[in-house]
């Protein structure tokens, strides 16, 4: 299950769901929120902050698997692929020039592949600071999926899918595993963990997910406190959604924009 297509679509009413819920963030009354946030916190303080260089290696952490998905579809075996990505980010974690994103205003997303395009295509291939098999990974190996280290198609998806699509389809399906992660963590902090693993089988596409009915007498739960329940859920999971895209754009107002792009990535 990538996303929860049916609470996140979007049309010129706003959220498609049963009642509209407000955004997590008043976009003009609140636009100095977004001055700490990771990717705007990166551009503002050129890289050269504690805070900064931290929010930079946290952003790369979360989001490295659409580039090595990109590397692996461009004919680079698993090891290779790991190699490169592991060596993009340090070379980007070491130079963090970042004057080409601030004047375009650019996105992380966008900023990434074309910076990795560059690299996977010029002399920075050579400049790789960690070589296959040494030094201190960046990300450790063991997070690679099974499917990744035995070099198989990333994502299930045919081999006709280019490269570009690939990074941009798993640009979004890391952004909504990353938002589950942290409402997962938020319910199991309150003890609610086996809430949190019934309220996401109700989410669309959950593939073999019980009834409702089931669910709620499962957890010995009237449909009604089921249905609140899962109301609040959803809520708390649009609020994270756009909280965490807010993480990774420069300015407030990209915020929409790239939801809509999420969207239409994961309809495709």
């Amino acid at each position: 299950m990538l996303a929860n297509k049916q609470e996140i679509s979007w049309n010129e009413s706003g959220w498609r769901s049963p009642a509209r819920v407000p955004p997590a963030l008043n976009i003009q009354s609140r636009a100095d929120a977004f001055a700490t946030t990771h990717w705007s916190l990166v551009l503002a303080a050129q890289g050269q902050t504690a805070a900064a260089e931290a929010a930079l290696e946290e952003l790369c952490r979360i989001y490295w698997r659409p580039l090595y998905a990109f590397a692996r579809r461009q004919a680079c075996d698993s090891e290779e692929a790991r190699d490169l990505t592991q060596g993009f980010f340090e070379l980007l974690l070491k130079r963090r020039d970042f004057d080409a994103a601030r004047k375009e205003k650019g996105r992380l997303r966008s900023y990434l592949l074309v910076s990795f395009k560059h690299f996977l295509g010029g002399e920075r291939r050579r400049e790789m600071t960690i070589k296959r098999g040494h030094g201190q990974w960046l990300i450790p190996l063991e997070e690679l999926h099974a499917t990744e280290r035995a070099g198989l198609p990333v994502d299930g998806l045919v081999d006709s899918l280019s490269a570009d699509r690939l990074y941009q389809r798993r640009w979004a399906s890391t952004l909504i595993e990353h938002v589950l992660k942290r409402l997962k963590n938020e319910y199991r902090a309150t003890g609610n963990a086996l809430l949190f693993d019934s309220l996401k089988l109700l989410l669309p596409d959950e593939p073999d997910a019980p009834s409702r009915p089931e669910i709620a007498a499962r957890l010995g739960m009237t449909d009604n406190a089921l249905r609140q329940a899962f109301h609040r859920f959803r809520h708390r999971y649009q609020l994270l959604l756009r909280e965490e895209i807010g993480h990774t754009v420069a300015d407030p107002s990209e915020i929409e924009d790239e939801l809509r792009q999420l969207i239409v990535v994961l309809r495709s």
